[in-house]
């Protein structure tokens, strides 16, 4: 299962103070997101809870920053000459690439810890283990086979929805994540990704960032006409609802979540917005 270790907190040290006295700058924040859910090569410089906390409420712009990349690498294959396809599992690749399949892994690994059916310590053991499992490998490719055929229709209908469906599918993403760090939501792991980032994130300040990038998507969506300002708002919810039913199964399963969960909430996420984007 997870054959790519999780991001941890460095352990302080004596000279080296566990809660800084300032505040967490938005650059803190902004290093955090993309530092923990990107492979760019940002340096992290705060690990504290306070960081965390402006780190996911940010989550939704190292997204955004992903879901363009994806956008534009499926273009220029189009541009190019090449179908509509190949433009798409280019765009899928994308995102696997900017986090080293680390939300992919984690997926895999969701899937194995909640198909094996035994108990909650037990699962998250199976799910630590370096083998993916059947449960496993049957997700990945699920998803991996709706995302790509899911934008490919986008890319086949044109190039700008195709784009518009990779850039706001990677942004309700990560606004998953942001939503599922809200307070209350506890860690199934003392240590981990999971732990430094659970509960950070007070619900006001969640649902006002899930506001804001939903205002966003209408805003995209008008460039396009009435019916996609719906379509780009429907994808954000129905992509935050299915992640949000996914957390709440896996905190039932496990007590808590994992990076690993983490990750399958943003696949999860991801897939449901892609699927709107063919609808009608």
């Amino acid at each position: 299962m997870s054959t790519t270790p999780e991001p941890t907190p460095p352990e302080p040290t004596a000279s080296e103070p566990t809660t800084p006295a300032a505040g967490p700058a938005l650059s803190d924040g902004l290093r955090f997101a993309f530092g923990t859910l990107t492979v760019l090569p940002v340096t992290v410089n705060r690990w504290d809870r306070e960081a965390a906390r402006v780190g996911m409420l940010c989550a939704p712009v190292a997204g955004l920053v992903v879901g363009l990349v994806s956008a534009a690498l499926g273009g220029l294959l189009l541009v190019l000459g090449a179908g509509p396809l190949l433009a798409a599992v280019a765009s899928v690749a994308v995102p696997a690439v900017l986090t080293r399949g680390l939300h992919l892994d984690g997926l895999a690994d969701t899937a194995d810890g909640l198909g094996s059916g035994k108990p909650a310590e037990d699962a998250l053991r199976i799910m630590k283990q370096s083998d993916i499992g059947p449960f496993g490998v049957i997700t990945l490719v699920l998803v991996l086979l709706a995302q790509v055929a899911a934008l490919t229709e986008a890319y086949g209908e044109s190039w700008a929805l195709g784009a518009l469906a990779a850039a706001v599918s990677a942004t309700a993403a990560r606004l998953a994540l942001t939503l599922a760090a809200r307070a209350g939501v506890p860690a199934a792991r003392p240590e981990g990704l999971g732990a430094a980032v659970a509960g950070a994130v007070p619900v006001r300040s969640a649902l006002l960032v899930a506001g804001l990038v939903g205002c966003a998507a209408a805003g995209a969506g008008a460039f396009f006409g009435p019916y996609d300002i719906g379509r780009t708002v429907l994808a954000v919810v129905l992509a935050c609802g299915a992640a949000e039913s996914l957390l709440r199964h896996c905190t039932r399963r496990f007590g808590g979540v994992t990076g690993d969960v983490f990750g399958g909430l943003a696949e999860t996420a991801a897939t449901a917005a892609l699927v709107v984007f063919t609808l009608g």
